[in-house]
């Protein structure tokens, strides 16, 4: 292990990205003179540049990003169905623009489900493709969510979730696009640029849904029962 790696901080936004690192899979986030970035080095001892997916493909960091992806792919459908519960109970005014919600919240953790269980070397348009659907359809539904804020008290807390909401979505908008054209690119410097990105996309979204938390406290035993009523037209275009 090169001197390099030791004198590393071990604070990582993500535990896989400190495993990945600690195994010289990755460069380093906050080096961006790496001595030796893979791409047309051919090296053993090149590093790749530290996005999330590198930093998930390997041994024996790919098992736990698989696993975590999986698990937050998991709560975060789940997050959804609650969160359109609440809406259908309280306000059922907005109820269409909820469901529209919950579709792209539902396809945002389909593809990042595929995407977590696609390794990038060995199923590379796959794992590509699921971490692009989810970006994109995590920016709409990070957008209706806000507009639903706006629009239903559900808390009383609303005067401190929607301005939070609507610095959070528009920093994911801003920064999913920059990550996208920044990503593309050749060189090293741009794709170190867009390796930060993602992992700003990341943390801001883990605290939007943070924000979540304020919305279940709220929650009751009869929330989930309006998605369950027969009687109403919810349930049968819910579950379709």
């Amino acid at each position: 292990m090169t001197e390099r790696t030791r004198s590393h901080p071990t604070l990582h936004c993500e535990m896989w990205y400190g495993l990945a690192y600690s195994n010289d899979h990755v460069c380093s986030l906050i080096d961006w003179a790496p001595g030796s970035p893979c791409g047309n080095n051919t090296s053993t001892a090149c590093c790749n540049v530290p996005t999330i997916s590198s930093s998930g493909t390997n041994s024996p960091e790919s098992s736990l990003f698989t696993a975590t992806i999986n698990a937050g792919s998991f709560l975060f459908l789940v997050f959804c169905i609650f969160h359109h519960a609440h809406i259908l109970d309280r306000n059922r005014v907005q109820s269409m623009l909820s469901r529209i919600a919950l579709v792209f919240g539902g396809v945002a953790a389909v593809g990042a489900f595929v995407a977590g269980n696609c390794n990038p070397t060995a199923l590379t348009i796959g794992h590509y493709l699921g971490a692009a659907v989810s970006f994109l359809c995590i920016c709409f539904y990070s957008l209706l969510l806000t507009v639903l804020t706006g629009k239903c008290v559900l808390t009383h807390m609303e005067w401190v979730l929607y301005p939070a909401r609507i610095v959070s979505t528009g920093i994911q908008i801003v920064v999913t696009v920059c990550y996208t054209i920044l990503f593309v690119q050749e060189d090293y410097m741009y794709k170190h640029i867009a390796a930060l990105f993602e992992w700003i996309m990341s943390v801001n979204l883990e605290l939007f849904e943070l924000s979540f938390a304020v919305e279940f406290w709220f929650f009751s035993s009869s929330t989930l029962s309006t998605l369950m009523r027969k009687k109403e037209e919810e349930k049968p275009i819910l579950l379709s």
